[in-house]
């Protein structure tokens, strides 16, 4: 009997490890797949939030910045600037954000300016908000009347329209100061550096060309006649293609790049039965495939395929006068700043749906999306 109780004791040993093993490998595998659902939640929730932080819009009526929390759609703060903040622009690094001041009294197209009060011109310059503190460090000159302007690929100079003058300043941000103008020609506001940031492309309104800038020697390289009042520009393949909206000419007008050569222009068309299309600004999808359009007093946004060249849809009622535009890191939504109805819309880019729309308390111009 109690050799075989021994030897039952015996056999049972290996029976019980086996158990055991069977037991942790049961609580590895458990453990594995609690370790998988976590990351595969996070990345879930990572996915949802590639929406841009922060939105930025500059009011030129109020003197001010808002910033709107890009995921919940609450306006967070203004951050007061100056005399009509336009063109915005972050830095690469997204530690400031750089908008152009101007003290020019606001007026439209065939307006007589002769009894417009004068100019201050100590109200122009460039404001540089810190994205650390969401305040007004400094304000940098520009030249007289900036609108427009862009950054260098190093972000070392901005490259600034000055409309009243006809003039494009070269701002060095490591000294603060002007280092050079070049003469382009009539009311020049849209202003786009190539990806390669060897040229500077100037869209002179009052003159409907744009103009290509050696931004090395600063000579001009050539002019290329456009459609009536070019207001921006945006470059697209490489830097190979660059697109222009023609305000007026109701147009976006395409040019090869490289060549300095007009080839193409797009017609827009306009849902609107009060307005033709009015393009005004621009915004390129992540992936370079579209552009986006905004249409001014058509209130609407028009989508280019950059390969066709063809508009391929036309995305109505996004808002009064959509002008500052914007797409999100992942290409999924797109914004416009809407002066006149005072808010932001939300566009989802793959249903054309106008997901929100985001009051921010004043006329919102120009729109800068945050990492």
């Amino acid at each position: 009997m109690r050799r075989d109780a021994a030897q039952s004791r015996v056999k049972s040993v290996p029976a019980i490890g086996l158990r055991m093993y069977r037991s942790s490998k049961s609580v590895r595998l458990m453990l594995l797949a609690i370790l998988l659902l976590t990351l595969l939640l996070t990345r879930s929730i990572s996915a949802e939030r590639v929406a841009p932080r922060k939105l930025y819009t500059s009011d030129e009526e109020s003197g001010d910045v808002a910033v709107i929390d890009g995921v919940t759609g609450q306006v967070l703060r203004h951050i007061d600037v100056g005399k009509r903040p336009r063109g915005l622009k972050i830095s690469r690094n997204q530690k400031f954000l750089y908008v152009a001041l101007s003290g020019s009294p606001n007026s439209g197209p065939g307006v007589d300016e002769s009894g417009l009060p004068a100019p201050d011109r100590k109200a122009d310059g460039i404001g540089v908000i810190d994205l650390s503190q969401y305040k007004l460090s400094r304000v940098l000159p520009s030249g007289e009347d900036p609108e427009a302007f862009d950054l260098s690929p190093d972000d070392r100079t901005l490259y600034i329209s000055n409309e009243d003058t006809g003039r494009l300043s070269l701002l060095d941000l490591h000294t603060g100061k002007i280092r050079s103008n070049v003469t382009v020609g009539r009311e020049p506001e849209g202003v786009t550096v190539r990806p390669d940031g060897k040229v500077v492309y100037v869209a002179c309104e009052g003159g409907n060309e744009v103009v290509a800038i050696d931004a090395k020697s600063l000579l001009v390289l050539s002019r290329m006649h456009t459609g009536l009042r070019p207001r921006s520009v945006i470059f697209a393949e490489k830097g190979s293609i660059a697109f222009v909206t023609d305000e007026r000419g109701s147009a976006v007008t395409v040019i090869n790049a490289i060549k300095h050569r007009v080839i193409e222009t797009i017609n827009i068309p306009s849902t609107s039965a009060i307005s033709p299309a009015r393009p005004m600004g621009f915004a390129l999808s992540p992936d370079g495939t579209r552009v986006y359009v905004s249409n001014g007093r058509a209130g609407s946004v028009s989508v280019i395929d950059v390969a066709s060249h063809k508009v391929v849809r036309t995305i109505a009622d996004v808002g009064a006068r959509p002008w500052g535009i914007g797409v999100s890191r992942d290409g999924k939504y797109i914004y416009t700043a809407n002066g006149p109805s005072d808010d932001v819309s939300v566009i989802n880019a793959a249903s054309g749906r106008i997901e929100q729309r985001i009051r921010v308390g004043g006329r919102p111009w120009g729109l800068a999306v945050g990492d």
